[in-house]
C-alpha cells in the first residue's frame, strides 16, 4: 500500500511578525519547512510527498532547496484559498487504494517514531488522529474584548488534535468532496462531517505548531538540547 504525506505550508507568517512566510524561517541552521520534511521522511523513507505551497512560493521553495541542497523528492502543489481547498488540491495527486496523511509544515518537531506509529494505527484502525488532553483552566471570553461570556469548561473533555493525521484515501478525497464549510479547521473536522468514524490516539508533547516568536524560541531551545521529541 502507498503512503502519501501532504505538508500544507501555506502560512504568510503574519503573527511571527518576521516579513517572511514562517515555514521559511530558519530553525537550527535550517528551515521550518526543511525540517518538516526531512522527520516526515525519516519516519516513513518509502513515502511520496507532496508538499502545498501559495503558487507565488514555490519558486522561492525551488531555490531554497537549491541553496541548501536538500534533495528531498517532492511533489509541489499550488494551493487554494483556504487549507481546505489547498488539501484538496493536493488530494488530486493522491489514488485510491492508499494512505494518505496530511501535516502542518510548521510543526517541525515532530519525531520520526510518532510518524510511524501513527501510521501503523492508520493501518490497523483506518485512521489516526492524535490528540493532547487540555491542561489550562478553561474560561468562555469573548475574544474581542476578553471580559467573561460564560462559565469555566470542563478540561477533562477538551483535546487540542495535532497533524499529521492519517487516514484511507477514498476515505479523505470522499470527504473533501463536500462544500467548504468555515467549521473546518483541520482534516478531522472535514471528515467527522462527511460522517467517517475516526480513530483518535495520544499526540506527542513537542509537537507543537510554529505560530508566534515565543513558539520560535522554545523550539530553538529544544533543539539545542537535542530533543528529538
Amino acid at each position: 500500500m502507498k503512503i502519501f504525506l501532504i505538508t500544507t505550508a501555506g502560512g504568510s507568517g503574519t503573527r511571527m511578525g518576521a516579513g517572511k512566510p514562517k515555514q521559511f524561517l530558519e530553525l537550527g541552521g535550517k528551515s521550518v519547512l526543511q525540517l518538516t520534511l526531512e522527520r516526515l521522511k525519516e519516519g516513513i523513507p518509502d513515502a511520496e510527498l507532496i508538499t502545498v505551497l501559495p503558487q507565488d512560493q514555490i519558486s522561492v521553495w525551488k531555490q531554497m532547496c537549491y541553496d541548501s541542497r536538500f534533495s528531498c523528492r517532492q511533489t509541489l502543489v499550488a494551493g487554494g484559498i483556504t487549507r481546505f481547498h489547498s488539501v484538496k488540491n493536493a488530494l488530486a495527486k493522491v489514488p485510491d487504494g492508499a494512505i494518505v496523511a496530511v501535516h502542518d509544515g510548521v510543526r517541525p518537531l515532530i519525531s520520526p517514531a510518532f510518524v510511524r506509529r501513527l501510521l501503523d494505527e492508520a493501518l490497523e484502525f483506518g485512521s489516526a488522529v492524535p490528540l493532547m488532553p487540555c491542561v489550562e483552566t478553561m474560561k468562555l471570553m469573548d475574544p474581542k474584548t476578553l471580559t467573561p461570556c460564560g462559565g469555566y469548561a470542563d478540561r477533562s473533555r477538551l483535546f487540542g488534535i495535532q497533524t499529521p493525521q492519517f487516514f484511507r484515501s477514498e476515505m479523505l478525497k470522499a470527504a473533501y468532496r463536500q462544500p467548504f464549510d468555515t467549521a473546518f479547521t483541520d482534516d478531522s473536522s472535514v471528515a467527522e462531517a462527511a460522517g467517517a468514524s475516526l480513530h483518535y490516539c495520544p499526540g506527542e508533547r513537542f509537537n507543537i505548531k510554529l505560530t508566534t516568536p515565543d513558539d520560535m524560541l522554545l523550539a530553538e531551545a529544544l533543539l539545542k538540547l537535542g530533543q528529538k521529541v
